[in-house]
């Protein structure tokens, strides 16, 4: 027999004992149309990589100077609108859905508020920041183009994230994942478009010209900003029209909350602070690679969009894994909390390590997709062979960061994410980087991604990331 999230959560608060394979099966219904997401979202990424890559690797690197930025900048929202879906799977589980629809209200005026703050200053130095990062001049131009029409799509970027975050917490991971599904063939109609000129195409046997505007690495920008618009706006439009637990047109207030700004603080100021940390890092990382010229930032930039073959599976378990927690920990079931984050993890660290052996195996075909430039594609299958050791343990740190932050506990995970990033992976990547190059970045990200899983087992282990308990 099977059984919902919404059923799994009127159990627990009556205090039931759950048979493992219930568990396990609402575990795996949340699980798999996640992993399905993120699959769709990676390869919207592979499609913006190949598409780019094929016009050379001036272009590629072009976007691979300014990518970890878009990381930080997209990073720190994420973070915050992320406590806003933790409020909603806690308030649902102890069977507060008015409140649970009030954190939703307040979710969509801090989205407007900030999302055009943000979109404001990302373009506001997007002029700059590929001379900050030390691009070369000639990458300037399409960098500085690329980003700033990024960040002007960040309200619908943020809006996707958190609504799709929220349908998960009510038990429906189908619909953000068909979302996702249409946004990515959006992205591939508009790049196609947009990327390349007009040209004269052989269809079918038949010779047709197939118009485009050539704009290359900005027309990139703009395919991907389009389709997020209408992503975003479709996972608002589901909010708003259908009937269920977080239904709007149910009655409830707009007005801003104490207890949700406290909430936010508490747990969104340190899942942005450590979305900050590790981005920023992986800013100084690019600001090393740049200095290792054309072919090193292109293979880095294009390694960075394989390897996210293999922990696409972690972040769409890590997406069932806050749901399932902070439901749990709402309904007060400390035993049931802890099963899920277990369970989770466990799935996370098997799957994982079996794409991991496909990165090993596969690493070449992999670089050759997004580029026809032997050098990258040699040096790029290099450094990924390297990661791929990493696989399993980085599954560990992914899903269990998800379970701590379900229960509130996103200081732990700052704490955790700051010590590896800093000490271990910046530490080695200076040190390795002047003597090998492009792979002593990479051994020195192994190395971290290792011992980052380590501490995130422990501190699951020794229970503590429970002790926050629920949130306001």
């Amino acid at each position: 027999m099977s059984i919902t999230l919404e059923q799994l959560s009127a159990r627990m608060r009556q205090g039931e004992q759950v048979p493992l394979r219930h568990t396990a099966q609402v575990a795996l219904t949340l699980s798999i149309p996640s992993i399905l997401q993120q699959i769709v979202v990676t390869a919207m990424e592979y499609i913006d990589a190949a598409m780019v890559g094929h016009i050379g690797a001036a272009a590629t690197a072009s976007i691979g100077i300014v990518s970890s930025s878009t990381w930080l900048l997209h990073g720190m929202l994420a973070g915050l609108c992320m406590a806003f879906s933790i409020q909603v799977a806690q308030y649902l589980g102890a069977d507060r859905q008015q409140d649970a629809r009030g954190v939703l209200r307040q979710s969509m005026l801090f989205n407007l508020a900030v999302g055009l703050a943000a979109a404001a200053f990302g373009v506001g130095i997007s002029r700059f920041l590929p001379g900050w990062l030390g691009a070369d001049a000639a990458l300037q131009a399409n960098a500085s183009a690329y980003f700033a029409i990024w960040s002007a799509s960040l309200p619908f970027i943020m809006a996707m994230g958190t609504y799709a975050a929220m349908l998960r917490s009510t038990g429906d991971a189908l619909t953000p994942g068909l979302i996702s599904i249409f946004t990515c063939v959006l992205d591939i109609i508009f790049n196609f478009f947009l990327i390349n000129p007009t040209r004269e195409m052989t269809v079918f046997g038949q010779n047709l010209t197939v118009w485009g505007l050539g704009w290359g690495v900005p027309g990139a920008a703009l395919g991907t900003a389009l389709a997020n618009a209408v992503g975003g706006t479709l996972a608002l439009g589901v909010l708003l029209l259908r009937d269920g637990p977080l239904c709007i047109r149910k009655p409830g207030s707009w007005h801003i909350t104490r207890a949700c700004l406290h909430n936010v603080w508490k747990v969104g100021a340190p899942l942005a602070a450590e979305r900050a940390a590790l981005s920023s890092a992986q800013v100084l990382l690019v600001r090393i690679v740049s200095g290792l010229g054309t072919t090193a930032i292109a293979a880095n930039s294009l390694g960075v969009s394989a390897e996210s073959l293999c922990y696409m599976a972690g972040y769409g378990i890590q997406d069932a894994a806050l749901a399932l927690v902070g439901q749990a920990v709402g309904a007060n079931r400390r035993d049931m909390a802890k099963r899920f984050a277990w369970l989770c993890t466990a799935m996370g660290m098997g799957i994982m390590a079996l794409t991991g052996v496909g990165l090993y195996v596969f690493a070449p075909h992999l670089m050759g997709i997004f580029t026809a430039d032997a050098a990258v594609i040699a040096l790029g299958a290099r450094v990924l062979r390297i990661e791929a050791f990493a696989e399993p343990m980085f599954g560990a740190s992914i899903v269990a960061s998800g379970s701590m932050q379900g229960a509130g506990d996103s200081t732990g995970c700052f704490v955790l994410n700051l010590i590896s990033m800093w000490g271990v992976r910046l530490t080695l990547a200076v040190l390795l980087a002047p003597r090998f190059g492009l792979v002593g970045v990479w051994v020195a990200m192994c190395a971290e991604l290792c011992t980052r899983g380590a501490l995130f087992l422990l501190r699951m282990a020794r229970g503590k990331w429970l002790d926050k308990g629920a949130l306001a």
